[in-house]
């Protein structure tokens, strides 16, 4: 059996792909706000060297990954072990060289890395155009203005892709998520605009 059918099971029999997905979205949603309320910070402020703004969002998106994987990992370890106990229980049996024991073990693997991944990768499109603009590639409109264009279209994908799987009007997710965003980019300017 291949890694990802393998992996597609164990997420079946423990029904951990809901958990997986919602944390997918909510912390790529978490990356890519923070992401935003840095950048727009910085842009708000006097303005700082481009290496600092960088550095500044890198520690946060690395922040956000570690915090994601440790949160998910010591908390799906404790929930899939105590599934496991009651499985156990209930069928009066020892099920530690069964799929179910085994996915006791990976599967909060799996999930703490999606919940890691997705606002560090999230975080690290959101950075690209700063990341490119110190490698030396020149755009024609500030870094820091098209992150800010990149966010506001993560986010609203991110709401697309929960109006896809909710069943409701896709559009009007994303255009939800999309407010929330400008919500908080009006909240940041409010507060710390000149």
């Amino acid at each position: 059996m291949n890694i990802l059918r393998k992996a597609e099971f164990l997420f079946k029999i423990t029904r951990s792909q809901g958990i997986a997905r919602r944390y997918f979205v909510v912390n790529g949603f978490d990356g890519a706000l923070t992401m935003l309320g840095l950048i727009l910070g910085f842009q708000f402020s006097s303005s700082a060297p481009l290496s600092v703004t960088i550095n500044a969002c890198m520690g946060a998106a690395i922040a956000l990954g570690v915090s994601g994987v440790s949160s998910a990992y010591i908390s799906e370890v404790a929930e899939k072990r105590r599934a496991l106990l009651q499985l156990e229980e209930a069928m009066l049996i020892d099920l530690q060289d069964s799929a179910h024991s085994e996915a006791a073990r990976w599967v909060p693997i799996m999930i703490a890395l999606v919940n890691g991944s997705a606002p560090l990768l999230i975080s690290l499109v959101i950075l690209s155009p700063m990341l490119l603009t110190q490698a030396g590639i020149a755009f024609p409109v500030s870094p820091l203005f098209l992150a800010i264009i990149l966010a506001l279209i993560i986010v609203f994908l991110l709401g697309v892709f929960l109006g896809r799987i909710s069943g409701i009007s896709w559009l009007r997710s994303g255009l939800q998520t999309l407010c929330i965003a400008i919500t908080t980019a009006l909240l940041i300017f409010l507060f710390t605009g000149d």
